[in-house]
């Protein structure tokens, strides 16, 4: 448990890993203060999200940065390119898929990171996850501590001593069932999240990218139903 008046920044997506994070930091006892990205998406439908979770939780503070990663592309998310739909477990674990975005983690943490210093917080919690993940290369333990040594000796707080930056990824050794039935257990509602790459213009999940099946196999294996609504259904 954190001491009281503990502050944390939260990374929040607005999907099903961040919400469960957030819920955790806020189990921990940590006084919870969020930062989402509207990076020019493919879709803003999970910022709003983000500010239902953000609103529900009772964070301190939601913080929502505007960032133009669409000039850079080279992702499906990003980019003019298709996301890949149906791919089996094995092929979700070959490679690297083009739904990465070049650099994000690193990108959002240094945010992250400049807003932690401000706050005085040394306290960052991030949802990502090495097990049931996509062959994303920031999401792997190495890169996590990684960046947090540098955020030690790349912040002033850090180099005079008055914080000890750590980051949280209580989520990254964890089964996507598993993450589902801690939140669960925190009393997380997950119908206030999204997941999907590739949703219609109503904002209905697709059920067939690689995080729509990753998330539906999840809630499968933890015996649970997923409460919402896919376009296949």
């Amino acid at each position: 448990m954190s001491d009281p008046g503990d502050k944390a920044v939260v990374l929040l997506s607005g999907g099903l890993d961040s919400i469960t994070v957030l819920a955790i930091a806020q189990s921990e006892g940590f006084r919870t203060f969020a930062i989402s990205f509207n990076y020019s998406q493919r879709h803003s439908i999970e910022i709003d999200s983000s500010i239902r979770i953000a609103k529900t939780l009772a964070v301190e503070r939601h913080l929502i940065l505007n960032l133009d990663l669409r000039s850079i592309g080279g992702s499906a998310l990003t980019d003019q390119i298709a996301v890949p739909k149906d791919r089996r477990a094995h092929e979700m674990s070959q490679g690297i898929p083009v739904t990465y975005v070049p650099a994000r983690n690193t990108i959002f943490l240094s945010y992250a990171l400049a807003w932690a210093e401000v706050l005085g917080a040394e306290d960052i919690f991030l949802g990502v996850n090495a097990l049931d993940y996509s062959g994303y290369p920031d999401c792997r333990p190495e890169y996590i501590s990684a960046f947090e040594t540098m955020a030690n000796i790349a912040t002033k707080a850090g180099v005079e001593g008055r914080l000890r930056l750590r980051i949280h990824t209580p989520l990254i050794a964890m089964t996507k069932a598993e993450i589902i039935r801690t939140g669960l257990r925190l009393g997380v509602d997950y119908s206030l999240t999204h997941s999907c790459y590739d949703p219609n213009e109503h904002g209905i999940a697709c059920g067939r990218c690689d995080s729509c099946l990753l998330r539906l196999r999840g809630f499968a294996e933890a015996g649970a139903r997923d409460p919402l609504p896919y376009q296949q259904e």
